[in-house]
């Protein structure tokens, strides 16, 4: 059984907390059930395999960030005392120059939080949403977390979708132009093609009739292109919606790669054939089409947050399941 040491050092909210509601949410749902469990959890190092350092940086950020500054430094002078003091304090991270020690983060900043402490960013297992394999996510060592925008203190509700000969859609984007990818896929589908519904803001005309999440629940492949970051919430909410994610983001390490194969469930396309999207999906077979649809129903346990209490092969258990074959790998 995985047995994992937290650190109590630090105080609310910038440790033991995070962000439980909003696209950040899995930081703080995962401090929450860890710091809840009494099954994971010990308070013995000797029976420890992991050290986990609970500490925030959603909220680092909202703390000790100037707005419009653009000086991360308060932020990462944070983090790097925090590690600084629990290596002083303990023999653990010096045993091991913290290979055994994560942090969990669905921050945009969180890699770049790392790189003020030259141990935390080499060893330490990074558990967090932007994980860019161009950036300082280590593909061997790191951890993909799973961004999961919670809208309200509960579990989504309504999940899944229309039937696929009721889908009128064949695909459906609609959100911020933001990063690389996001102002190519708008210049090439927005307005161009009625089976493409691609926004950057649902018409007031259309959303009174169709929501978001309606559209979702009518289209065939949902287009989660990167913003700022190569991440998306849109990955989770497509599942959720049997809505086969259509995942635009190179060097984009997907979660839970390691079990989960996600060309069963879903389409990966190169940022460069944006131009030759439609052309590329009205060109899978609808056997193949419907073989993914009908796999999402199968995963959308995995990315999953129970409120109450964590429910096997949910969210959480895979997260930990993540870091356990981490932790044996580096043995």
């Amino acid at each position: 059984m995985l047995k994992i040491y937290i650190y109590k050092e630090g105080v609310r909210p910038l440790v033991h907390i995070g962000p439980t509601i909003g696209i950040y949410a899995s930081e703080g749902r995962f401090i929450h059930q860890l710091e809840s469990s009494k099954v994971f959890v010990t308070g013995d190092h000797h029976k420890a395999h992991l050290f986990f350092m609970p500490y925030s940086v959603t909220n680092a950020v909202r703390r000790l960030y100037v707005q419009n500054s653009h000086d991360m430094q308060p932020i990462t002078r944070f983090i790097t005392t925090y590690v600084s003091e629990i290596s002083m304090k303990y023999p653990y991270w010096n045993q091991s120059g913290g290979a055994d020690h994560f942090f969990v983060s669905c921050h945009d900043w969180a890699l770049a939080t790392s790189r003020g402490h030259k141990e935390l960013r080499q060893n330490a297992i990074k558990v967090v949403c932007n994980a860019d394999a161009e950036q300082d996510f280590v593909v061997s060592k790191d951890v993909s977390l799973p961004e999961i925008t919670l809208r309200a203190a509960k579990p989504p509700t309504k999940l899944g979708g229309l039937p696929i000969r009721k889908r009128p859609y064949l695909a459906f984007f609609a959100g911020q132009v933001v990063g690389r990818v996001r102002p190519l896929l708008l210049q090439h589908w927005h307005n161009k093609d009625p089976d493409m519904k691609i926004y950057e803001h649902i018409p007031s005309n259309v959303s009174k009739k169709t929501s978001y999440i309606r559209h979702m629940k009518m289209s065939k492949y949902c287009i989660c292109p990167m913003g700022h970051e190569v991440n998306s919430p849109r990955i989770v909410e497509a599942i959720y919606y049997d809505c086969v994610p259509v995942i635009i983001a190179d060097n984009f390490m997907l979660p839970f790669g390691e079990v989960l194969d996600w060309q069963a469930f879903s389409i990966t396309l190169e940022e460069r054939n944006i131009p030759q999207l439609k052309r590329i999906l009205v060109s899978i077979p609808e056997t193949n089409y419907t073989s993914m649809q009908s796999r999402l129903k199968h995963v959308r346990k995995h990315f999953l947050w129970h409120f109450r209490s964590p429910v096997k092969y949910d969210v959480f258990h895979m997260i930990l399941h993540s870091l356990w074959l981490r932790r044996l790998a580096s043995l």
